[in-house]
């Protein structure tokens, strides 16, 4: 008997918590422990924010490559690989079912590091076939959201939906002194948390309306727009759980939320 998964938004920060052991990967690992093994996920749908871009697109290989879309780092980041297999299957019947909607089904792309950098801890063996969805730069946070309604009965199919990004995510603000958070970046987050323990849809997708603690706290939609999927796909009855609750080096979130 299929088990209905729960659907996870994981704040990925650096890539280097993919190399590292530290507290924000152990929040992962124990945030997803029950289904490494007595919930085990049939497959895994991920929505990074590393894959943003104009239409809508899903991972269609049978072995997708894993991408290292950053510069700067140490050899051992390039080095690390996450060899999951995709599956074509399932990528074809996700986009007949999502059917007008046009996603095209993709062979060039394959797991950037707002994917892989999470699941090396939370789903180490790699054994899991995944999916990546991308997210069309072209739509609004509304469109994003009922996308993830749509997405929903994958639940119900054994499918883990995941969204990677993170909250408060503003790189040019960064401390890297790690003092407290700037005033905006707290506002923000605190909107965020209560929007979210509140089930206030119409708030996290109207975020804007958070004025410059908005500004501040998202100044590109990549990082913040996987959590209305997760927001969209959950459900009513959905326990919430935070995990990783923290803002680090001033404008960095790392919340982590789990429904279900």
């Amino acid at each position: 008997m299929t088990q209905l998964q729960p659907v996870i938004f994981f704040g990925h920060g650096s890539p280097m918590n993919a190399i590292e052991q530290n507290q924000w990967t152990v929040g992962w690992q124990q945030l997803v422990a029950d289904l490494v093994s007595a919930r085990r996920p049939k497959a895994i749908l991920m929505i990074s924010a590393h894959w943003y871009g104009p239409g809508l697109k899903i991972t269609a290989q049978q072995a997708p490559k894993t991408i290292h879309d950053f510069g700067g780092f140490p050899p051992a980041l390039f080095a690390k690989q996450y060899p999951a297999p995709g599956d074509p299957d399932l990528a074809a019947a996700i986009i007949e079912q999502l059917k007008p909607l046009p996603i095209s089904a993709d062979q060039q792309w394959g797991f950037d590091h707002g994917s892989w950098s999470v699941l090396c801890h939370a789903f180490a063996g790699a054994d899991i076939p995944l999916l990546q969805l991308s997210l069309d730069s072209r739509q609004a946070p509304a469109w994003h959201f009922a996308l993830g309604q749509q997405l929903a009965y994958l639940r119900q199919q054994g499918v883990l939906i995941l969204g990677s990004g993170n909250i408060v995510h503003n790189l040019a603000k960064i401390d890297w002194h790690d003092g407290p958070p700037p005033t905006l970046a707290q506002q923000f987050a605190d909107f965020a948390r209560q929007a979210l323990r509140e089930r206030d849809w119409q708030a996290l997708i109207n975020y804007q309306t958070q004025g410059i603690a908005a500004q501040f706290a998202v100044p590109h939609p990549d990082h913040y727009l996987p959590l209305l999927y997760v927001a969209g796909a959950s459900s009513p009855s959905d326990e919430l759980i935070f995990s990783n609750d923290a803002l680090t080096y001033g404008s960095l979130d790392m919340l982590s939320v789990r429904f279900g």
